[in-house]
C-alpha cells in the first residue's frame, strides 16, 4: 500500500534523496521509474546501514585520532598508521609534535604561539605541532583542525620504550591518553618495550600488529557501549612481539627509573645566541626554560634511537660580588637498572615475563579496584570473540 508524501510529511529534498539511494542499490526498474511523489513507507526501516538515509561518506568509517610522544617522524607511528589503514575499517586522523617530546609529562603550552604544519602520511590527514603531546590531543579535539564533532577513539603510539611504574608521570605518551580522556573520548596508549642494541623498528611493526585486535573490538564496543570509557588502557608490548604469552590485565607498579644528574663542561655547548641564530631558518622556535636556562638544553638531539633520554640544564651556583654569576651545566639520564621481584600482575613483571600488559589507568585512585575488575571482564569477552 502506498500513502502520498503529504500524508508522511516528508519534504521533498527527502523524497529526492531517497529516490537516489534506491537507484544506488540496483533496485529493479519497476522502483527505478516509479513516481517518487508516492512510496512505500516502510522502505525507511529496510535500508542496509544506518547511514544509506543520507549517504554521508563520515558516517561510513569510525573516525580515530592517532598521536605520541616521540614525535610526528617516529617510526612507530608510521607502523601503527600503516597498520590500521591496512583494511580500511577506519577514518585516521594524525596530530603530533613537531619533535621528541616523550618526557614532556601533561605539559601544555601557554603564553606563546604554537606553530601547525600539514604533513604527508600515508594518505590520512596529518598535521606536526610544535608543542607536547597534550597540546596534540587538546588542538585535535577542539574542532580547529579537524572538521568533527568528536572521534570515536583516541590511540598514543606506537611509542618506543615502556612507561611502567612512575614513569607515567614523566611520559607525554601517556599524558596525550589521558588528555583524551579529560576531554571524555576514549583512549589507549601503546608503547613498545625497546631494548638497546636488542630491538629493531621491525619490532615496532609487529607490536603494532600485535595490538590490532584489541583495537578492534575496543572500536566496536565503544560504538555499542560497552567500553570501559571510565580510564584509559596503557598497553605494553613486550620486546619479542610475535613471541608474546597473550594479554594480560596488570596494576600499576611503584617501580620508577634511576635518574641520574651529570655535571658536564660548557665547551660542548654551542653558545645560545648562535644556536638560535642557526636553528631560526629552520623554523625551530626555543622557549625560555628559566632566566638561566641554555638554550643547548633545548637543543637536545630529536631522535630517540638512543634508550637514555637526556635533559640538559644549567645551575646557577652563586653570585660574587653581586655582579657575576657563575654557571654549572648538567646533564639528566635515565638509567637502566635490574629490576627486582615483583608480583607477576604488576606491569613492568608481566612485560618482562613476555606478556602484553593491559593497565587501566584512571583520573582518581577511588575507584581503581572497580575500574580494574571491569577492565578485566571486558578484556575477557573481548579476546573470547572472533575478531
Amino acid at each position: 500500500m502506498t500513502t502520498s508524501v503529504k500524508n508522511n510529511f516528508l519534504p521533498p529534498p527527502l523524497i529526492s534523496n531517497l529516490q537516489q539511494v534506491l537507484i544506488s542499490r540496483n533496485d529493479t526498474v519497476e522502483h527505478q521509474s516509479t513516481n517518487f511523489n508516492s512510496f512505500d513507507s516502510t522502505s525507511l526501516n529496510s535500508s542496509p546501514s544506518s547511514c544509506s538515509r543520507n549517504e554521508e561518506p563520515h558516517c561510513s568509517k569510525p573516525e580515530l585520532l592517532i598521536t605520541n610522544g616521540e614525535g610526528i617522524d617516529s617510526p612507530g607511528l608510521a607502523f601503527l598508521v600503516q597498520a590500521l589503514l591496512s583494511d580500511g575499517r577506519f577514518s585516521l586522523y594524525v596530530c603530533a609534535p613537531q619533535s621528541d617530546k616523550s618526557v614532556a609529562g601533561h605539559s601544555i603550552t601557554v603564553r606563546e604561539t604554537v606553530e601547525v604544519c600539514s604533513v604527508v602520511m600515508s594518505g590520512a590527514p596529518a598535521f606536526e605541532v610544535s608543542g607536547t603531546p597534550v597540546d596534540c590531543v587538546s588542538l585535535a579535539l577542539s574542532g580547529a583542525l579537524f572538521s568533527w564533532s568528536k572521534p570515536v577513539l583516541v590511540i598514543s603510539g606506537m611509542n618506543r620504550g615502556s612507561s611502567c611504574g612512575h614513569d607515567v608521570f614523566f611520559s607525554g605518551a601517556v599524558a596525550a591518553a589521558r588528555e583524551a580522556l579529560i576531554c571524555g573520548v576514549p583512549s589507549l596508549c601503546l608503547s613498545f618495550n625497546w631494548k638497546k642494541d636488542v630491538s629493531c623498528e621491525s619490532d615496532l611493526k609487529n607490536a603494532a600488529n600485535v595490538c590490532l585486535p584489541l583495537i578492534y573490538t575496543a572500536v566496536r564496543d565503544i560504538e555499542k557501549g560497552n567500553f570501559p570509557g571510565c580510564c584509559l588502557l596503557k598497553i605494553e608490548i613486550p620486546s619479542c612481539p610475535l613471541a608474546n604469552k597473550g594479554f594480560k590485565l596488570t596494576r600499576q607498579s611503584l617501580w620508577r627509573s634511576p635518574l641520574s644528574w651529570k655535571a658536564v663542561s660548557a665547551n660542548r655547548h654551542p653558545a645560545g645566541s648562535q644556536y638560535l641564530s642557526n636553528q631560526q631558518s629552520l623554523g625551530i622556535k626555543l622557549a625560555q626554560l628559566g632566566r638561566d636556562a641554555s638554550a643547548a638544553g633545548a637543543a637536545r638531539r630529536l631522535n630517540s634511537h638512543r634508550k637514555n633520554v637526556e635533559i640538559e640544564s644549567v645551575s646557577v651556583a652563586g653570585k660574587l660580588n653581586g655582579q657575576h654569576t657563575v654557571k654549572k651545566y648538567f646533564r639528566l639520564e635515565f638509567l637502566e637498572k635490574e629490576r627486582e621481584d615483583a608480583d607477576d600482575d604488576l606491569d613492568f613483571k608481566a612485560l618482562e615475563d613476555g606478556y602484553v600488559t593491559v593497565t587501566p589507568l584512571s583520573l582518581s585512585s577511588t575507584d581503581q579496584s572497580k575500574i580494574e575488575t571491569l577492565v578485566s571482564n571486558w578484556i575477557t569477552v573481548a579476546l573470547a570473540r572472533k575478531q
